[in-house]
């Protein structure tokens, strides 16, 4: 895998400031305000650093928390974990294996048939439909 390096200031360039503030910096959007956290068509979810594939709209489920959710990766080789120890808990980071983008976080409370929820920023993904 050829791993995606760009200086800040490319990054400030090619993001707005708010995909900028949660891929690059580690933020999260609100709940219920992201651009893709009800959409339902068909069509793959890429990075929005580097255009990575990175979740399929078949694996999207409603987890009522207010961020698009995922029970798993379209490709495990796209996505790296990390584990989260700010805002005084312990969780696990999903990031953006080839770019490092912060994508959001993962948890054991998802549904069938991984049990995982893939909780991830609307801001940190680019939707292309099928």
């Amino acid at each position: 895998m050829n791993k995606i390096q760009k200086s800040d200031a490319q990054w400030r360039a090619e993001l707005t400031p708010e995909e900028y503030a949660v891929a690059r910096r580690k933020g999260t959007e609100r709940p219920f305000t992201g651009r893709y956290w009800n959409t339902t068509e068909p069509g793959i979810y890429r990075c929005v650093g580097c255009g990575t594939p990175l979740f399929a709209s078949d694996t999207k489920f409603d987890a009522g928390c207010g961020w698009p959710s995922y029970f798993e990766p379209l490709d495990p080789g796209n996505v790296r974990e990390e584990t989260d120890t700010s805002h005084g808990m312990v969780r696990t980071e999903v990031l953006c294996n080839v770019c490092d983008s912060h994508l959001g976080h993962v948890f054991p409370d998802g549904p069938p048939p991984t049990g995982l929820r893939y909780c991830i920023n609307s801001l940190s993904l680019k939707f292309e439909p099928a």
